[in-house]
């Protein structure tokens, strides 16, 4: 990968350190029309875009996903720069973020790599199919976000001066990524691990994992069974995400096995 022409490297407060973007689920929290007591809670840990990640590597700021509130997440942390992004699947919420990428190759001074899988590349293709089409109507500089596809499978890959490596997962009836970054790895929309998988966790320090609300979903994991996928994993800490509107911080948090949390919009952890 080309080094950028600027010198944007991850700024001291996000070099070695993993920032949650949104902690929620796909709706958000909270969600339209609801009043429940969690949605209508004062409590900011209640507030919860939708779920991303940017860790910073060694070379620079990895975005994990591109949420649909990725704009103001990176504002509200003071984050300029994504020097490449990384995709764990190709649900909405997950991807339409892409267009707030515009700006970034101008401080790049080029495309914004994107590594996915293959299907992610086709999603994003047909859901901004402005964005690659080959006449385009709009030429001016800055129109359409300028990116470059880089394909992902099981196999680990480097990525901004680290070693990354997918943790293939079960999303309902999807396959979907994890991925694991030295001692810490990021497992969210997830309701089953497999075997092998498993073993791609032996070790892990840091486990970020998906645990929606407090009962079973077809597609997540409920808390019980997120708590026994950790307890299974035996990270020193986990720290739960994409964290639906049944589950307030302040009463779900102290109920918690030791080592294990809810993560909140702003989290931000060591990247051991």
């Amino acid at each position: 990968m080309p080094r950028p022409v600027n010198e944007h490297r991850p700024s001291p407060h996000v070099a070695g350190q993993v920032v949650f973007l949104g902690t929620g689920t796909s709706t958000g929290v909270p969600l339209l029309g609801c009043d429940c007591a969690v949605c209508t809670s004062d409590d900011p840990r209640n507030k919860r875009t939708r779920c991303g990640l940017v860790i910073g590597l060694p070379e620079g700021n990895l975005l994990v996903d591109t949420p649909t509130d990725l704009r103001s997440q990176l504002l509200r942390e003071k984050i300029r720069i994504a020097h490449a992004v990384l995709y764990t699947h190709e649900h909405a919420d997950h991807i339409y973020g892409l267009d707030d990428l515009r700006l970034f190759p101008f401080y790049l001074g080029y495309p914004v790599p994107l590594y996915c899988e293959e299907q992610v590349e086709r999603r994003l293709r047909n859901a901004f199919d402005y964005a690659f089409d080959p006449n385009p109507k709009s030429t001016h500089a800055g129109a359409v976000p300028r990116v470059a596809f880089h394909r992902i499978g099981d196999d680990p890959f480097p990525l901004l001066g680290m070693l990354v490596t997918p943790i293939p997962l079960v999303h309902g009836n999807f396959r979907v990524l994890g991925f694991r970054f030295g001692n810490l790895a990021y497992c969210t929309d997830v309701n089953h691990i497999p075997e092998e998988s498993f073993a791609r966790l032996a070790g892990v320090e840091t486990l970020i994992l998906g645990a929606l609300r407090p009962k079973p979903h077809a597609t997540h994991f409920g808390l019980d069974q997120a708590i026994e996928a950790a307890q299974r994993v035996g990270a020193r800490r986990t720290v739960f995400t994409h964290i639906a509107h049944e589950m307030d911080h302040a009463t779900v948090g102290p109920t918690l096995p030791p080592g294990i949390e809810l993560a909140y919009d702003g989290m931000r952890l060591p990247l051991v």
